[in-house]
């Protein structure tokens, strides 16, 4: 028969791995913080020549929906680039999406929550999220990302935080608006 000593070991053993996968299943199964809305193809265009995107850079899509910016960033101007979702629909999607327009060998998509993602890689990042989805995400993009890296967000700012450049892009509906950011050196933001 065991000793107490061992079963007690056994029983706080068993506990952390249950807690391990408890907390792994419940962060990728956490909700999206935005509801899907693809980003007009007109926009997704102006977004990538603003950050004048090139075959040596790096795309990120923070919430990459169905992929169509990595895509696109892939495709027409020969980067690399990584699509981040939380919810794997979105994923499956992308990965279709990437398979059909033949950039399998440039793009990967990870079902993974941006606040904790490595982005670090990147040289241009994109959004189309919430203000206050940005402005929780702004500090990370700051500390991590290198000096000279290029952000572009669609219909929505950084807060105080200027931006480098604001375009308005002519729409069906109505016009859409488009933020262009450089990351400075330090972190030292130009505010508005």
């Amino acid at each position: 028969m065991k000793s107490r000593k061992t079963l007690w070991i056994l029983a706080l053993c068993a506990s952390a791995v249950l807690a391990t996968v408890l907390f792994s299943v419940a962060a990728q199964e956490r909700k999206p913080d935005v509801h899907y809305v693809p980003t007009p193809e007109e926009v997704v265009e102006e977004m990538l020549r603003l950050a004048n995107v090139g075959k040596d850079d790096v795309v990120y899509d923070l919430g990459c929906g169905d992929g169509r910016i990595v895509i696109t960033a892939a495709k027409k101007y020969g980067a690399r680039g990584v699509g981040i979702d939380i919810d794997p629909e979105r994923i499956k999607e992308s990965n279709e999406n990437a398979r059909q327009a033949g950039v399998t060998d440039r793009v990967k998509f990870l079902q993974q929550d941006l606040f904790t993602t490595d982005f670090r890689e990147a040289t241009v990042v994109t959004l189309y999220l919430l203000p206050a989805l940005n402005l929780k995400l702004r500090p990370k993009l700051l500390s991590e990302l290198k000096p000279g890296t290029r952000i572009v967000s669609h219909a929505f700012d950084m807060g105080d935080w200027k931006p480098e450049k604001v375009v308005t892009v002519p729409g069906d509906e109505h016009d859409r608006t488009v933020y262009y950011w450089v990351v400075p050196a330090g972190g030292a933001i130009r505010k508005n």
